[in-house]
């Protein structure tokens, strides 16, 4: 029998908390008979302690909160997934005088895909990319989904250099810019 990852994450045998079934899951990630060889990508320890410390962090998701992504193409095992599925402080995160949306919650209760439109045909992105916020001063951040890649996207300057591309992603992966964003880097 071939267990896949997401498989693993939707068992739960008699009743154990969700706390043991995540440790499952890492140690099979580890295991190439489980991943079939592939990377994947979890939330950093030091995030998830953080989340954890803030009452953040919850073990269990919602069908709702993994439809949510799936409708939009997010990767259920890929860090953005993970941090989506377990965290949440109502539908936003702040943090550095700004705000980040709770993806699944605004894909739940709001049109959020009219937003993600918006931000393609307004600032001519590649569809690849997700607002993370709602592009308040002129600037937001805005998710790779391809890539795992976060930008930094202001107007005038900013918006001519990545249109020319020499303005990259300033984070390599979603939770690079988590680590940022909630001022876990030294």
């Amino acid at each position: 029998m071939v267990v896949k990852v997401y498989d693993i994450v939707k068992i739960n045998i008699l009743g154990r908390k969700k706390a043991t079934e995540f440790l499952t899951v890492k140690n099979c990630l580890a295991d190439d008979r489980f991943t079939g060889g592939h990377e994947t990508d979890m939330l950093s320890e030091k995030l998830i302690t953080y989340f954890k410390s803030r009452n953040w962090w919850f073990d269990d998701s919602t069908e709702d909160y993994k439809n949510a992504l799936m409708e939009i193409g997010v990767d259920l095992e890929s860090d953005f997934a993970q941090f989506y599925l377990h965290v949440e402080d109502g539908p936003t995160f702040l943090a550095r005088r700004r705000e980040i949306y709770q993806v699944c919650w605004f894909m739940i209760n709001s049109d959020y895909k009219l937003n993600i439109q918006s931000a393609h045909e307004a600032l001519k992105l590649p569809a690849e990319y997700i607002p993370l916020d709602s592009f308040e001063g002129e600037y937001g951040y805005f998710y790779n989904q391809k890539t795992d890649e976060v930008l930094r996207l202001g107007l005038g300057r900013e918006w001519h250099d990545f249109m020319k591309g020499t303005l990259k992603p300033q984070w390599e992966n979603f939770n690079s810019f988590l680590e940022w964003f909630f001022e876990l880097v030294d």
